[in-house]
């Protein structure tokens, strides 16, 4: 489904206040458009968007995406001030880095309760009132580290990896009700996403792993430096919704695209690889 054409559509965006989330916002609203923007903190949203742009058309949600109440609230609130629901992009998300051996039970609780826990409770609230409607689009921000893995991105793998799975799966379960979903896959986007203030690192998750240890200081040191830019990626999100039906997957980034494609070839070797041993644990033909 193309968004409207007769009205400003209505987007719920979540992870607003920096970053891709809030180049969506800002140019959501100057397209005309509605956002209900969800943040961990409206004042930081609001001061990140200034004075320049026209917030009449916005609604800034303060919600903790874990929490299924304050989740279905907010849902429930852009619907009484908009009237509507179109889009819903599931953007909110941090980065971890540690080895698998350092990464505390907290911390993959965190994780997870985040890049899992809170797209379903997004879901959960949004999906009644699209599928009401029998139309609309959801959004899914995932990584290339959701269809491939590197060391020290363990659990941000393992997050992105699950919202791969459910959001393929929700493909398939809402597409005879008008719903398109999209997952999109970046690359390194040019975002304070690999600085020390929204990546976490814990104080010993390196100390047994030395060459760990040098690709967290590697990619600490790629900030500033990423190849993408996140305000182009969140005119080409805004661009592969405003065009209705598309491929499950928008990938984003030269980089991503290379990572994406040396796991296809992996992947391909791999079966290739395993074609006359992998029939050998079926019954045998009657």
């Amino acid at each position: 489904m193309a968004i409207p054409t007769d009205r400003s559509a209505i987007w719920f965006v979540t992870g607003t206040s920096h970053g891709v989330g809030l180049g969506l916002v800002k140019q959501l609203l100057e397209r005309g458009d509605c956002v209900a923007a969800t943040t961990r903190s409206s004042v930081r949203l609001l001061a990140a968007l200034g004075d320049r742009v026209d917030t009449s058309r916005l609604c800034p949600l303060t919600v903790d995406l874990r929490n299924e109440t304050q989740v279905k609230q907010a849902v429930q609130e852009t619907v009484e001030r908009f009237d509507d629901l179109d889009v819903v992009v599931n953007n909110a998300g941090y980065g971890f880095l540690a080895a698998i051996e350092k990464t505390s039970a907290r911390d993959v609780r965190d994780m997870l309760d985040v890049q899992v826990v809170g797209v379903w409770n997004v879901l959960r609230a949004a999906l009644p009132v699209l599928h009401t409607q029998r139309s609309g689009h959801v959004v899914n921000v995932s990584s290339v580290l959701g269809l491939t893995a590197v060391p020290a991105w363990g659990l941000y793998c393992a997050g992105k990896f699950a919202l791969e799975g459910l959001s393929e799966a929700l493909a398939a379960e809402v597409a005879d009700f008008g719903i398109d979903v999209t997952i999109v896959e970046p690359g390194c986007f040019r975002t304070g996403f690999l600085s020390q203030s929204s990546l976490a690192v814990p104080a010993d998750a390196t100390e047994q792993y030395p060459g760990i240890r040098q690709m967290v200081d590697n990619y600490l040191k790629l900030q500033g430096n990423q190849l993408a830019d996140p305000l182009v990626g969140a005119a080409a999100i805004i661009d592969r919704v405003v065009a209705g039906k598309s491929p499950l997957r928008q990938v984003l980034g030269s980089d991503s695209h290379a990572y994406a494609t040396a796991k296809v070839r992996a992947l391909l070797a791999n079966l290739a690889a395993t074609a006359g041993t992998a029939p050998a644990t079926d019954f045998p033909a009657a």
